[in-house]
């Protein structure tokens, strides 16, 4: 269904596509009746912001959030395997996954990068797509937790998976990895002795596919109008 690629979209680094997106990705969250009434209520302020707010201000919330601040990590075997060699293994079975449903990555995120999945769950029946969700359900409701605790627009994103996916934050498995202190994203020091270690790359070259937010949205396939203009189609 189209609405995991909105979804997918807005957890994308923000860009002056994905702003001039935000009425066609609305359209689609309205259109499609995946999401209940008050669930796009609780999106909208997020839609709003990204729609309206400087471009640089939102960009610099972005990094703040999933980019420098581990337990907010958007890969999400992160938060099972960190970088050990168990996440990689995880990373190359789910490639194959992508691979045997016909998806191939275009971008320079790697396989767990969640906008990722999402694209792909947009691809899959919906029992299917729910089910893989499912499976990642624990670290969406402990990461929506975490957005929640930090009052940010994004937490209503993460909640609207988890809620999905039929996952919820009082899991013994959501626990455990909410037992983990949040991390300091001022805290570079913390930051750089978390990634010390070189992380190895399962994604296309990054200089040979476009970013990832302009890869979805200019596949999001809906109708284009005025309100629209520069807006996927």
């Amino acid at each position: 269904m189209k609405t995991f690629k909105a979804l997918s979209a807005l957890l994308s680094y923000p860009s002056k596509d994905l702003k001039s997106a935000i009425p066609a990705i609305r359209e689609v969250l309205n259109a499609e009746g995946l999401l209940s009434r008050g669930q796009r209520t609780a999106l909208e302020p997020l839609l709003t912001d990204l729609e309206s707010a400087d471009i640089y201000d939102l960009q610099e919330r972005y990094v703040l959030l999933f980019d420098r601040s581990r337990t907010l990590s958007l890969n999400l075997f992160e938060h099972i395997h960190g970088e050990s060699r168990d996440r990689g293994g995880a990373m190359v079975d789910l490639l194959e996954t992508y691979r045997a449903g016909g998806f191939d990555l275009t971008g320079p995120e790697l396989p767990d990068h969640l906008p990722v999945l999402l694209e792909y769950l947009s691809t899959r029946p919906l029992a299917e797509a729910r089910g893989l969700l499912a499976d990642a359900g624990h670290i969406i409701a402990a990461v929506a937790e975490r957005l929640t605790r930090r009052d940010t627009p994004y937490a209503a994103v993460l909640d609207t998976l988890a809620r999905l996916a039929g996952a919820g934050s009082d899991s013994p498995e959501a626990e455990a990895l909410l037992s983990e202190a949040d991390d300091d994203p001022e805290d570079l020091e913390a930051l750089d002795a978390i990634y010390e270690e070189a992380q190895v790359t399962f994604a296309p070259d990054p200089n040979a596919g476009c970013p990832i937010s302009r890869d979805i949205l200019a596949r999001m396939d809906v109708p284009r109008n005025p309100a629209t203009a520069g807006a996927p189609q």
